[in-house]
């Protein structure tokens, strides 16, 4: 029960409400946030593994103490605002649970680990009413940056950094050849690794460009050209970087620029980039450090004054059946058993006998979890054309054992290979060349085999995926990747066209493979 002064009167000012009306609530709070973090413990756990084991979201162990300031920070106003169970915030969490499911499903970990924290920002909005989470709404979207996310964009950014490049050593006179994200010059040969993309900063800066958005500026206009500048400018930083090796490289030597290059891409180019970020937005801030970052008077004008109460506990008992339906749909489905050969052997390929694999740059394509590998060389009989078979089975995918994702099959991180192109594929397969130092071309063929479907695309196999984990149904599945090296005028195609022409129906060998046939 409140009461109101007779200076809150004349003052026109709203009472601040009682304590205990939001002591409840934020226990109900907790105690959903800690029984659905303990639900999803494995995925949560895998997000603060990333944070603390890989650079690029080191950043993201500052974001849980910038929330809890962000709140802070609103905590005078949130004061003046009725806490209030809201049942449509309940669709909120069953989206976020469903996300979840089909992450788990198509062993998706970003899906997973997005539909963890909705559905936290879900039991806010539902066990706090809809006026507080418009006043936590910056806070809430902010959150979002708690969850790691970027890779995919690391082959385009990998070719942004080399066409930049390619830009400024024509600005300082150095010829130069680009060739993908390999750029060659009179000193050496030049590659935009994954590491050199930029995607570490860039991540780091949308958060920080976020921030300061919210914590500095009014106007959207400011707003929105800040954020384009903390997008723009590391970027274009990251590309004078990249031209900066070798420029530094071609008046001096390629280990001193190595050295160079490694002590100054870090945090102190991080640091360069911040500062230069906020020296353009300095001038245009335009909140006061004493104006608040929310209205607690407007919103609760706002409010809806006729609002029904409703018992906490078959609330809770809703949520939980909502968070808890998709891990007993997968737990059940995940016991169903789909058995693969206990040892499979390279096929025999007419007109080609197999040799010993000494590849020209070393190549071992990428398969987690998978029940099992082979990798081979063939050589052809009457040509003397050599090709690399790979085969990996699974019988059944899930945490750690995806087929294909980031770092899974032809293309490793960090392994000196690179996607140059795509090439022109046979039916069901996806065609690409990948070039490793040296220069050293190959082409890589890769089909997927999963139910009845073969294809060579990504998404195709997650879809699949997602079905069976969904649906149920055989779980096998046979990654086949055909490859050969490209070496002097040796046409693309060729000696792996022919290789595919002996071997016969790809669809066939999967299926053999796997036991199915």
């Amino acid at each position: 029960m409140t009461s109101t002064t007779a200076d809150q009167i004349q003052s026109g000012r709203q009472p601040a409400v009682s304590s205990s009306a939001w002591s409840g609530h934020l226990k109900w709070l907790a105690l959903v946030s800690v029984a659905i973090l303990a639900v999803f413990w494995r995925d949560a756990a895998d997000m603060v593994r990333i944070w603390w084991t890989i650079s690029t979201y080191n950043h993201c162990l500052l974001i849980i103490p910038i929330l809890i300031w962000l709140v802070q920070q609103r905590q005078e106003e949130l004061a003046k605002l009725v806490p209030e169970i809201w049942l449509p915030g309940l669709g909120l969490i069953a989206i976020a649970s469903l996300g979840w499911l089909l992450g788990q499903a198509a062993g998706v970990a970003f899906a997973r680990q997005l539909g963890l924290l909705m559905m936290l920002q879900g039991a806010v909005v539902t066990l706090l009413g809809p006026t507080v989470a418009r006043g936590l709404f910056f806070p809430l979207m902010f959150s979002f940056f708690l969850v790691p996310f970027g890779e995919e964009i690391v082959p385009f950014l990998q070719m942004v950094t080399a066409k930049l490049s390619m830009i400024f050593l024509g600005w300082a006179n150095i010829p130069a050849f680009i060739d993908g994200i390999f750029i060659s010059t009179p000193t050496g040969y030049f590659r935009v690794a994954e590491a050199c993309s930029g995607i570490k900063f860039l991540i780091a800066m949308l958060a920080y460009g976020a921030l300061v958005s919210n914590v500095c500026f009014q106007s959207w206009n400011r707003r929105i050209l800040f954020m384009a500048a903390a997008i723009i400018v590391p970027v274009i930083a990251n590309g004078i970087r990249a031209f900066g090796t070798i420029y530094i490289a071609h008046h001096t030597t390629l280990d001193f620029a190595a050295g160079f290059d490694h002590i100054f891409y870090g945090w102190f180019f991080f640091a360069f980039v911040l500062i230069l970020v906020m020296a353009i937005g300095w001038p245009f801030f335009d909140r006061s450090i004493d104006d608040p970052m929310i209205d607690g008077d407007a919103l609760r004008e706002r409010q809806n004054k006729g609002t029904s109460r409703h018992k906490p506990m078959p609330v809770m008992a809703a949520i939980a059946a909502i968070v808890l339906v998709p891990v007993l749909w997968t737990s059940v489905l995940a016991a169903q058993t789909s058995p693969v050969p206990e040892k499979i052997v390279l096929p025999e390929v007419p007109g080609w006998e197999i040799v010993s694999y000494q590849p020209l740059y070393p190549w071992q394509p990428q398969f987690d979890g998978a029940s099992h590998e082979l990798l081979g060389r063939y050589r052809n009989q009457a040509t003397g054309d050599q090709v690399d078979l790979a085969i990996a089975v699974y019988d059944r995918q899930g945490e750690g054992r995806e087929m294909v994702g980031y770092g899974q099959g032809a293309l490793v991180p960090d392994s000196g290979w690179s996607r140059n192109r795509s090439l022109d594929a046979p039916e069901g397969g996806d065609a690409a060349e990948l070039i490793a130092p040296g220069p050293v071309v190959r082409e890589v063929i890769s089909f997927y085999r999963i139910g009845d479907k073969l294809t060579g695309s990504n998404s195709v196999v997650k879809l699949e995926t997602l079905k069976r984990n969904i649906f149920g149904g055989p779980q096998q599945a046979v990654a086949i990747l055909v490859s050969s090296e490209i070496t002097g005028n040796d046409a693309p195609g060729r000696a792996t066209r022919a290789f595919l022409a002996d071997l016969g129906p790809i669809d066939k060998l999967a299926d053999a493979m796997a036991g199915l046939r």
